[in-house]
């Protein structure tokens, strides 16, 4: 899987970029399309922002069916990837934290369940909402300016990222 971005806490507070030399979280995450093309975006009204579906690898889980897990509980859609996007790494030097995601795009392919979210998201206010491609992007632009959290800055660049290289794969794709 290639590489798509690292980010670190110059690009959140500035600075100089520090890496850290061991990884404390591995997640899978990504974007989830429907029929029309919509892109799932986790809405968290308590904290008035935008996230990507995904989260944490559970031990012994493969990267891909962690996404697909997580898709289910947090949308309560089935889901089918159908392109490796690449792998960010998140160097939260602040908190010695560095987590390593895995990121994919999927097709919702079933009638939606019930979501099981955690107890976190429910207190979060967690729901999924559909919108365009273009919507998704400039709801999490949106976010920048509501957010001057030092972790949710990291969402908010990681998950950005993720939808910019999802876009630019698929005009590529187009073009091809």
């Amino acid at each position: 899987m290639e590489l798509i971005k690292i980010i670190t806490d110059s690009d959140i507070v500035g600075g100089e970029p520090e890496l850290l030399d061991s990884v404390s979280r591995y997640s899978a995450r990504g974007i989830v399309v429907d029929e029309q093309g919509n892109v799932a975006m986790m809405y968290m009204s308590k904290l008035k922002l935008y996230k990507l579906p995904g989260g944490g690898i559970e031990d012994g889980e493969q990267a891909q069916d962690a996404f697909l897990r997580e898709i289910m509980e947090e949308t309560g859609y089935e889901a089918e990837v159908f392109h490796e996007l690449g792998y960010i790494e998140e160097h939260k030097k602040r908190n010695d934290f560095m987590q390593y995601s895995y990121c994919y795009a999927a097709k919702a392919n079933h009638s939606p369940r019930s979501a099981m979210l955690s107890e976190n998201e429910q207190q979060l206010g967690m729901t999924v909402t559909w919108m365009t491609l273009d919507k998704a992007l400039e709801v999490m632009n949106d976010s920048v300016l509501h957010s001057n959290d030092y972790s949710t800055g990291f969402m908010i660049l990681r998950d950005t990222t993720i939808l910019e290289t999802y876009q630019s794969t698929m005009n590529s794709n187009e073009k091809a």
